[in-house]
């Protein structure tokens, strides 16, 4: 769910309502393959509810993802092809948007593409901040502890979540 924060937490309400619009439900088997590593995918993904496991060839699992989990935004940024595997680890839901209308919403609307790219710098900064500290021996931060710059907009990101979820459940929207 930590993603999520991240992103939804910078995002606003008519952001939200755009995703829920733009994107697709996709219901995932378990097995089924989501990204594949070294083949670039068309789309970013939120993880609705089930649980996906992340997997690096000659590597194995190196992380098990759920609900509020997005995936393939590393791709989106840089452009190159996925780093990983990902597949479904049991009954999965993901909302996907296609890379190709976020860029177009993105070079349509500044406002956006300030708030999508400043959610993504935190998400990353975190990240790797978290992976120096694991590389330094140490754990790094607890999954739950988050900074301060995201406790702001973490109660505010947790309900666009669920008015995302909700907007999805509806029969109308694809």
């Amino acid at each position: 769910m930590r993603k999520v924060l991240y992103i939804l937490g910078q995002l606003d309400d008519a952001d939200i309502v755009w995703m829920g619009q733009s994107g697709h439900r996709r219901s995932l088997k378990p097995g089924e393959v989501l990204i594949e590593e070294g083949r670039a995918t068309a789309h970013l993904f939120i993880v609705l509810d089930g649980q996906v496991d992340v997997r690096v060839a000659g590597v194995g699992v190196v992380a098990s993802l759920s609900s509020g989990e997005i995936l393939g935004e590393m791709s989106f940024v840089d452009k190159a092809p996925p780093s990983a595997t990902v597949e479904a680890a049991r009954d999965t839901r993901v909302l996907a948007l296609e890379k190709a209308l976020v860029e177009k919403r993105l070079a349509e609307n500044p406002a956006f593409a300030a708030r999508f790219y400043k959610a993504l710098a935190i998400f990353l900064a975190d990240r790797l901040r978290t992976t120096t500290q694991r590389g330094k021996g140490g754990s790094g931060p607890a999954e739950d502890e988050l900074d301060d710059m995201v406790l702001d907009g973490v109660s505010m990101a947790g309900l666009r979540f669920q008015q995302l979820l909700e907007m999805l459940d509806r029969p109308e929207v694809r």
